[in-house]
């Protein structure tokens, strides 16, 4: 179990760890740059960019075609939940590339799996983090449906209401996970912090930089519908580019131990 360093768990004369770390204001047009940099390491890292996203697309056409097969929405989210807890595994391996690159060293898929092994027990608590948030967005939803019941008759009229309440929904959600998680991981790979310092470190950053977070929000969604465009092959690029982006989004936001004060 991860424990939340406290003031008695620190040794006399020490001063005790943050509930969170500062962020750094950042400009509108600065998740801009993320991309760039993001777009700069895949070139310098293809071939460990390729096998992440690969990755990510045989998980994609895995949910597709077994929830097709099955026509069972059960295995869908039993699918999705995997690939929610086993997805945060994956992103520190690319974290992992971004930091071999910046401190000029060639990325090996070693260093990588080891960054991942290290981190375990965040990363699983961090998971079960967006597990309980995945489930109570399905439960969102299906409540939605309990009210907006869809047939045969349904009118035009209802089914736009249905629409707009589900996509309000959806959305509080998913600014929910992106809020929670937007540095969450990097910080947790990068520094000796526990769970809950870094989340209310993400969400601290996020809310401080509203404009240049929603930038950011909308250029993940914009490459990963792209990717999803291509028939998903498009991942391939975009959540490795994506992955680096957040990682020198992080570097930049996140003020280091250093930079903080009581």
């Amino acid at each position: 179990m991860v424990k939340t360093p406290t003031q008695a768990d620190t040794p006399a004369g020490e001063t005790p760890p943050p509930m969170f770390y500062p962020s750094r204001p950042l400009a509108l047009t600065d998740p801009l740059e993320w991309l760039r940099l993001g777009w700069q390491d895949f070139r310098h890292a293809p071939g460990l960019s390729l096998a992440y996203g690969g990755i990510f697309v045989l998980f994609g056409y895995l949910i597709i075609y077994l929830s097709i097969s099955a026509e069972s929405y059960v295995l869908l989210f039993s699918l999705i939940t995997g690939f929610v807890l086993v997805g945060p595994a994956i992103a520190v391996g690319l974290y992992a590339v971004s930091c071999q690159l910046g401190d000029n060293k060639r990325p090996t898929l070693g260093h990588c799996l080891a960054e991942s092994r290290r981190t375990i027990p965040n990363i699983a608590m961090f998971a079960l983090v967006l597990f309980i948030v995945l489930l109570l967005w399905a439960r969102a939803a299906s409540m939605v449906h309990v009210f907006f019941p869809m047939g045969p008759d349904t009118g035009l009229a209802e089914i736009a209401s249905f629409l707009a309440i589900g996509s309000a929904v959806g959305a509080v959600f998913a600014a929910l996970t992106f809020t929670v998680s937007a540095f969450s991981l990097p910080m947790i790979m990068d520094r000796d912090v526990d769970v809950i310092t870094a989340v209310l470190t993400s969400i601290n950053a996020v809310l401080k930089n509203r404009a240049a977070m929603a930038l950011w929000a909308f250029l993940i969604v914009l490459c990963i519908g792209l990717g999803l465009a291509t028939g998903l092959l498009g991942l391939a690029l975009a959540l490795p580019i994506i992955g680096y982006g957040t990682w020198h989004g992080y570097r930049q936001t996140i003020a280091p131990p250093a930079a903080h004060t009581d």
